[in-house]
């Protein structure tokens, strides 16, 4: 199967397994990156899983992609675009659906693995969007409540199943940020912990065999 054009630009690997509807994990790379970083660890998921890698939709000067800007500044020091945070929430939210329907995958069955700015913006299409999501594997990132749909506390979390993890000292992302994860969540009835490894800003190879075993008891 070839990959289609749709509204974000994307690669994919098809699922081994033949079946009507195939169950899906959408990949979102962090700031500065692309679709082939997350994407290496294709070949070592669960065969059943068709794999979307999605490239950010702003690019930057001189490569990589974002999902909003970061900016610096002397007197607020480092913050982020929440507009445009929401936009790419809701442009990620669509193109889910387009790619449901593009390649015949199982709508009941999507899983979405976020790295850094991709966790920020998977965390915030599960709880603007919980009846489109299954599953969330977010690695180094945090909850910005600021880019939740208006709200979404109302929303039914019952079917949503969230693993996290986080480096214990990540340069990039303070811990401190992340280990508000289970508390937000567990306020909505979403029960999950932080994992934390020994590691700066990026995935220990037990931290990637940790949510593989995770992933596969959730799909």
């Amino acid at each position: 199967m070839s990959t289609k054009t749709l509204s974000l630009h994307h690669i994919i690997k098809e699922s081994k397994i033949k079946s009507e509807k195939k169950p899906v994990l959408f990949m979102f790379h962090g700031y500065g990156s692309d679709e082939n970083d997350l994407f290496s660890f294709a070949g070592e998921l669960p065969e059943e899983l068709f794999i979307i890698s999605v490239r950010a939709p702003y690019p930057m000067q001189p490569y990589g992609n974002a999902w909003y800007a970061i900016y610096f500044d002397a007197a607020q020091g480092k913050f982020s675009d929440d507009k445009q945070a929401i936009l790419s929430r809701d442009k990620i939210a669509n193109f889910i659906d387009e790619a449901v329907q593009a390649y015949n995958l199982d709508s009941d069955n999507v899983t979405l693995l976020g790295f850094s700015q991709g966790t920020i913006l998977s965390y915030a299409v599960a709880l603007s969007y919980p009846e489109k999501i299954k599953n969330v594997i977010g690695l180094s990132g945090y909850l910005n409540q600021d880019i939740l749909k208006e709200g979404y506390e109302k929303n039914d979390f019952s079917n949503l199943n969230v693993y996290s993890s986080h480096g214990s000292v990540d340069q990039v992302i303070p811990i401190e940020w992340a280990r508000k994860i289970p508390e937000s969540l567990s306020k909505l009835g979403i029960k999950t912990s932080l994992n934390e490894f020994a590691v700066g800003h990026g995935v220990a190879p037990q931290n990637f065999y940790q949510f593989k075993d995770w992933l596969i008891k959730n799909i």
